[in-house]
């Protein structure tokens, strides 16, 4: 059986995961203004990524002999981010985008920890690409913004 610490930590970004895919997904759909073909473009290809990045995690703790979190009212409860509310304007999505990736990154950076502890190594290197594909979409938008945040 896997150690509990570690799963409840992939279980919290599994929860996190399907909540901000929807919450991109949203994004995705809504967003206006002249940023429109830009950003319409981008929420796809990051709920895309969220969506592999959310199987990937899942199936980690399936080979760990432990169950994901598999209910929307599961990943509600145990999410670190909220849902869209579908009144945020473009920048709002932005930053909050923006915002939920460092949380998620903040996540991945305990869970990692986590599997360092325990000595397992291939989930500390899938968390830790995830992390670095995050870092780079703050910056990417970011600098969307004209923000000099990371």
């Amino acid at each position: 059986m896997a150690n509990k610490p570690l799963v409840d930590l992939l279980n919290e970004l599994v929860a996190t995961s399907s909540v901000l895919y929807t919450k991109l997904h949203n994004y995705h759909w809504y967003v206006n203004g002249p940023s429109f073909f830009t950003l319409h473009a981008k929420f796809e290809e990051f709920y895309n990524e969220v969506t592999l990045n959310l199987d990937e995690i899942a199936e980690r703790i399936l080979t760990k002999g432990s169950k994901p979190v598999a209910t929307l009212a599961e990943h509600l409860e145990m999410s670190h981010i909220k849902e869209a509310t579908g009144a945020e304007t473009t920048e709002e999505m932005v930053e909050t985008t923006i915002s939920d990736f460092k949380t998620i990154m903040g996540f991945l950076k305990e869970a990692m920890q986590q599997a360092a502890e325990e000595g397992d190594d291939r989930t500390e290197d899938m968390l830790n690409a995830m992390t670095q594909s995050f870092e780079k979409h703050v910056w990417m938008l970011s600098a969307f913004l004209g923000t000099s945040e990371r």
